[in-house]
């Protein structure tokens, strides 16, 4: 059975209903969508009844095997939701899962819900077992170059449009907190009617509810996008995000180009990224940065971490948050000078 993206799901469900569906929301919102979709397409299908399963502490993993072998009340087709809150069934939950997809029920849709797996998931045998038996659903966040064009087609679902710098604008706002993003969106549709948006309009409606991570900080610096980089360093520091810990992200980021740089030069660069521990959204912006800037650089620009580390930490002078612009100004136009050999 394939693995597939949520938003590739609708598609899907469309040409059929699947016997297992198995959803891990690596973005909640995304996440709770896709169950949604898989419901509503079961119960229009026909599968009348449902039974929810949550396997907290004490959950007894018989009961699933139990659900799908009893009748179903009004002798009609079922839908059955396990969720995993922790996304760690344990042992006995293992073993549960395991034995239930050896022998899924007949005229059942089976739903299980997890939140964002650990690594180690997706190579336990458990895990493997489900996506033998159904449908991957990887509900993943919405990365920041692509976030106007999921607010258009949000904007478009309720019958409203609006020019490209207005959704940058709301894309700005709302950076990191795809909730928030949603919920936006659909104010707009209580506050105007469907049609066009005026930029002076949407700017009125749209609050600054955006939500940064330190792990932020290293996209905008390596693709040369100062201004975005101090909008998340002002959010950070507004919120009471430690200096140390926005450093120590900033160190990572640069010790993994230096890596790169390093393992890019001969073999397969999808194996030579995962063994420089270059995984997930910076597999987008990495490789590019590795080729922008060279290895002097990246070793003065430690050296200068660790002096502003010191300054954070009070033992040497200075403001570290006003050197952190200064450090991102030179650094930056490094990584958009024209790329190098490496």
């Amino acid at each position: 059975m394939p693995k597939i993206d949520s938003e590739a799901l609708p598609a899907q469900l469309a040409r059929k209903l699947a016997a297992l569906y198995v959803v891990h929301a690596e973005e909640p919102l995304l996440g709770l969508e896709a169950a949604d979709r898989i419901r509503a397409r079961a119960r229009a299908l026909g599968y009348g009844e449902r039974v929810l399963l949550i396997a907290e502490d004490g959950f007894d993993w018989g009961s699933l095997s139990a659900a799908g072998a009893s009748l179903p009340l009004f002798g009609g087709r079922r839908l059955i939701e396990l969720r995993i809150p922790t996304g760690r069934p344990g042992s006995a939950g293992s073993e549960a899962l395991i034995a239930y997809c050896e022998r899924l029920p007949p005229d059942v849709v089976t739903l299980i819900e997890l939140p964002k797996l650990e690594r180690s998931a997706f190579g336990s045998r458990w895990f493997e077992t489900l996506g033998r038996a159904g449908i991957i659903v990887h509900a993943k966040p919405v990365a920041r170059e692509a976030l106007p064009r999921w607010i258009a087609a949000r904007l478009a679902s309720q019958g409203q449009r609006t020019d490209p710098e207005t959704l940058a604008f709301i894309a700005e706002r709302v950076e990191g907190n795809l909730l928030a993003a949603f919920q936006e969106v659909q104010k707009l549709a209580l506050l105007f009617p469907p049609g066009p948006l005026s930029s002076e309009a949407v700017r009125a409606a749209v609050l600054n509810v955006a939500r940064y991570e330190p792990a932020q900080l290293g996209e905008a610096l390596f693709r040369g996008d100062v201004a975005r980089f101090v909008r998340v360093l002002k959010g950070l520091r507004d919120e009471g995000v430690a200096a140390p810990l926005v450093l120590w992200q900033i160190a990572e980021d640069v010790r993994a180009i230096a890596r790169v740089q390093a393992a890019l030069q001969g073999g397969n660069p999808d194996q030579r990224l995962r063994e420089a521990r270059v995984w997930g959204s910076r597999q987008a912006w990495v490789p590019g940065a590795a080729q922008q800037i060279d290895a002097a650089r990246l070793d003065e620009a430690l050296k200068e971490l660790a002096r502003l580390d010191r300054v954070a930490k009070g033992l040497a002078r200075g403001d570290v948050w006003s050197e952190l612009v200064q450090f991102a100004l030179t650094l930056a136009s490094a990584a958009a000078a024209p790329a190098k050999t490496v």
